[in-house]
This record gives structure tokens, C-alpha cells and sequence, in this order.
């Protein structure tokens, strides 16, 4: 059975071409995708006029190595041997090139990155910091924290061993709400840091400009002439004071103030100070 994430990765997958790739979504795709794209888009006279930008998308999740035609057979088992997938990318009408592709893998802490942290799930979190845990989740850059919080929740406690795994306790809580977990050893304590994958949420859209400056006459982008005005250089005139129609007032639109009643109490006890001095 799939995982959401191996699901959301081939949707997103079909939907992606070479022309709408980005630093992040190039994490969802595999080598022979690579290849694929490139084929379906090896007309385009914008890919074209573009290498540079495109293999740059690319080379930020995939180590490339372009072979020659003098190494090509050689080089080729080599690079099948790690892992590659080689295969050609045609340049233009008259030009083919060889490529020997590889995804980056993600070992280490130092290499999540802002554009890949949302594509691994919680469990390979874990097995990466598992990789390069020592001090716990502290020993951490903050750096790294904020790149690892920006696509997951994560929450730590440290406890005797003995009391971590106690029945109705943060550990099983945690474990029944979905996080994966890694258990740190300090001596006799031991540090519970649990991960959970980050719900995407949609960015809200900015309102740039008010209702009605929208609604105006006005060209787009202008505003009133009013709104231009610098209020500490005004007319020497005077302004009128504002004035209102008490027909205008209603329930709806009025507002009063409200006194707290004291204590009388607390009224007869001041008095007293006063008399007494």
C-alpha cells in the first residue's frame, strides 16, 4: 500500500513538465522523469533559448555528469554500477548529449534544505537524525531546527529510562497521534524527540489595496488625490469641527460608555482616610 506522500508524489509527478519544475517540486520526480521531460519538451524553443535555467532546477536535487562519446561505454557501467541511470537529452535538432543522473540522497542533517524538507516523510526525518544524533535535539544548528520545523511538527522530553515508556504518557500519546520517534540515550535519562509531518496549508492572498480604491473610477494603482495629501502641511484654514445628524444615530451605530460601580464600601473607607488627616 502506498503512503500519502508516495501518492501526492505521483499526482504531482504527472502534472509536472520540464517547464513548470521549480527547486521544490524536482524533489518529487526520479531520473527516468528527468529523461522523460526532456524528451516531451526538446522542441521548445524556450527550453532551448533556457538550458542553463533548466539544468540548474535540475542539478539542485540531482548530481549530473555528462558523458563523452569517447568514455561513454566505459563511464556508462561505471555510473550503472552507483546507482545512475544513463541516458540522452537531445539539445537541439543536430545535438544529443549523454547524461549520467543520480537523485541526491539525503544522509546527513546538512543536507535538508528548505526546498526538500517537505518531500521526505516523518520516518526518514528520523532515520537522518538517528545518522547524526550525539547530543540530541539541541546539539542541532538552529538553522537546521528552523529547516526541519518548517515541514514538521517536533516536540522532545527527556525522562528516566524507566518512566518514558510509562502507560498514558507523553510517549504513547504521541505514538498513537501518528509521530515517529527517536530515543536518545543520556546515562540513565533518555531524550524522546517526535516528528510529525506538516499539513500543507494554503497561503493566504494578500489584500493589497482597500475596497474602495478598487471600486474608484480611478486608474489602476492610482489613488485618490486625498490619500496623496500630507496631513502636517494642511491649508491654514482651519478645518470645521464634524458634526452629526442625530436622525443618523441608531441602535446599531452608537456607542456609550459604562461606570463600574464601586463598593460603598470601599467609597466610605477613602472618605474616612481623608477625615483623618
Amino acid at each position: 500500500m502506498r503512503t500519502k506522500q508516495e501518492e501526492k508524489a505521483s499526482s504531482v509527478k504527472k502534472s509536472l513538465s520540464l517547464k513548470t519544475l521549480t527547486k521544490s517540486s524536482v524533489w518529487d520526480v526520479q531520473e527516468n522523469d528527468i529523461f522523460r521531460m526532456w524528451e516531451s519538451a526538446s522542441k521548445d524553443a524556450e527550453i532551448r533559448e533556457n538550458l542553463r535555467r533548466y539544468t540548474d532546477i535540475i542539478r539542485s536535487a540531482f548530481m549530473i555528469e555528462e558523458l563523452t562519446e569517447t568514455e561513454k561505454d566505459a563511464a556508462k557501467k561505471k555510473y550503472v554500477k552507483q546507482g545512475y541511470k544513463v541516458g540522452q537529452i537531445r539539445i537541439d535538432d543536430q545535438t544529443k548529449v549523454t547524461w549520467a543522473i543520480k537523485k541526491r540522497p539525503i544522509m546527513r542533517v546538512t543536507d535538508l534544505t528548505y526546498e526538500n524538507i517537505r518531500h521526505i516523510s516523518a520516518a526518514k526525518l528520523i532515520e537522518v537524525l538517528d545518522r547524526n544524533f550525539g547530543g540530541g535535539w539541541d546539539s542541532l544548528s538552529q538553522s537546521i531546527q528552523d529547516i526541519i520545523e518548517s515541514g514538521f511538527d517536533i516536540s522532545t522530553t527527556t525522562l528516566p529510562k524507566d518512566r518514558l515508556h510509562k502507560p498514558g504518557g507523553m510517549y504513547e500519546k504521541k505514538v498513537a497521534d501518528g509521530f515517529e520517534v527517536l530515543e536518545v540515550e543520556k546515562g540513565s535519562w533518555v531524550e524522546a524527540i517526535f516528528a510529525k509531518q506538516k499539513p500543507e496549508a494554503e497561503k493566504p492572498r494578500l489584500k493589497l489595496q482597500s475596497e474602495k480604491y478598487l471600486d474608484s473610477d480611478d486608474e489602476e494603482g492610482e489613488l485618490p488625490i486625498d490619500d496623496y495629501r500630507n496631513h502636517d502641511e494642511e491649508d491654514e484654514e482651519p478645518e470645521e469641527p464634524l458634526s452629526f445628524d442625530d436622525d443618523e444615530i441608531t441602535e446599531e451605530n452608537y456607542r456609550t460608555t459604562f461606570e463600574i460601580e464601586t463598593d460603598p464600601s470601599e467609597e466610605a473607607n477613602g472618605l474616612e482616610e481623608y477625615e483623618d488627616d
